[in-house]
C-alpha cells in the first residue's frame, strides 16, 4: 500500500512562487506514473500535472508549472511561478493511475492534500 504525504502549501501573493512537495512510502515509486492535481472550491478535480517518464501539464498551467521527480528520495515536486488567484485550491498528488493520467477517477493512491491560497 503506497502512502503519500503533500507538503509546502500556503499563502502566497499573486506573482509569487511555491514549491510543493509529494514524499511517497510504502511502495515502488519509482514504478508509478505521478501526478498532481488540485480542487477548488466547489469544483471538479483539476488534472494539473503527470510525470511518468514524459511530463505532461494542464492547459491552464503550462509554463508556469514544473513538474519534477526524484526516485531516489521518492519524493515528487511541483514548482509553481507566477502564481494567480485562480491558482487557489487543495493540491493533491496522486499514484499509479489505471487508465487515462488525466483522469483523478483513475489514480490509486492519493495523498491528504495541500492548501494553496494565492492573495491578489
Amino acid at each position: 500500500q503506497v502512502q503519500l504525504v503533500e507538503s509546502g502549501g500556503g499563502l502566497v501573493q499573486a506573482g509569487g512562487s511555491l514549491r510543493l512537495s509529494c514524499a511517497a512510502s510504502g511502495g515502488s515509486f519509482r514504478d508509478y506514473p505521478m501526478g498532481w492535481f488540485r480542487q477548488a472550491p466547489g469544483k471538479e478535480y483539476e488534472f494539473v500535472a503527470v510525470i511518468n517518464g514524459n511530463k505532461y501539464y494542464g492547459d491552464s498551467v503550462k509554463g508556469r508549472f514544473t513538474v519534477s521527480r526524484d526516485d531516489d528520495k521518492a519524493t515528487m515536486y511541483l514548482q509553481m511561478n507566477s502564481l494567480n488567484p485562480d491558482d487557489t485550491a487543495v493540491y493533491y498528488c496522486a499514484a499509479d493511475p489505471e487508465g487515462s493520467w488525466k483522469s483523478a477517477g483513475d489514480y490509486r493512491y492519493w495523498g491528504q492534500g495541500t492548501t494553496v491560497t494565492v492573495s491578489s
